[in-house]
């Protein structure tokens, strides 16, 4: 014969239930607050032709490129083809190492003429020499991006580049300022405040006031270098973007 559980024991477990629940709620709403902070750091970038998740490194140097390919007045398709080869060198990370002496985001060799191992471990002047290279090459912007590049790296496989054409185009839109609030990004905050020089620059540009597409670029290059900066918020054109909530993106002034 089988016993049928008492009324108490059944209360009992509704009891347990009741607050195990309640354990699971509270933990959620504290993880959602934590959340930026929880998951490390990170960047999304999101325009009408896709979304990619980045880590920080990866959007300051997407961001660095596109910054040199503006100072230098290049096109959209320029900077197409460093992406594609920075992603297909590196994975957009400034690596110390590669085939033979190659080194940086695009595996550049200083046996080759590149420059020196600290010269293109800098990012800004390894990008420089890629897209002086890149300008001598006849005729690149009519070629295909993969061919361009081949034309540059002269690497083994150059079919290899083709591969990254639609995160190249993503990136392109977002770090050249064609697509306004594209880019978003999360970091633990820094304790120590930045050197003033930089902290004045940052705050500097967080009064300015505009939505044109080089205003774009420069407020996404602050918010993927905002750690480097101790920089809190960017705001452009009614918007901001702030660290204590980066993982949700830009908010209107009002939201914010």
């Amino acid at each position: 014969m089988t016993r049928r559980p008492s009324r108490t024991a059944l209360t009992i477990v509704a009891i347990v239930v009741v607050l195990a629940g309640a354990i699971f709620f509270a933990g959620y709403q504290l993880l959602k607050k934590t959340e930026p902070f929880a998951f490390g750091e990170g960047c999304t970038i999101d325009v009408p032709g896709g979304t990619l998740d980045l880590d920080l490194e990866q959007s300051q140097i997407a961001s660095t490129i596109a910054a040199v390919a503006a100072r230098r007045k290049l096109p959209k398709r320029a900077l197409e083809i460093a992406y594609i080869t920075a992603i297909q060198e590196s994975k957009l990370t400034n690596i110390s190492f590669g085939d033979r002496d190659s080194v940086g985001i695009f595996q550049q060799r200083p046996s080759q003429g590149w420059g020196t191992v600290k010269q293109i471990m800098d990012p800004v002047y390894s990008t420089r020499r890629f897209f002086a290279a890149l300008e001598k090459v006849d005729g690149y912007l009519d070629m295909s991006l993969h061919d361009a590049a081949q034309a540059v790296q002269r690497s083994a496989d150059g079919g290899a580049y083709a591969d990254h054409r639609r995160d190249a185009e993503i990136l392109a839109t977002a770090f050249r300022g064609d697509q306004p609030r594209a880019v978003h990004c999360w970091y633990p905050p820094k304790e120590t405040p930045p050197p003033p020089q930089q902290a004045a620059a940052a705050k500097e540009f967080t009064r300015a006031r505009g939505a044109s597409r080089e205003d774009w670029l420069k407020a996404t290059w602050f918010v993927t270098h905002a750690p480097v900066y101790g920089l809190r918020e960017v705001v452009l054109d009614g918007y901001v973007w702030a660290a204590a909530t980066g993982h949700d993106g830009w908010k209107t002034v009002e939201q914010g």
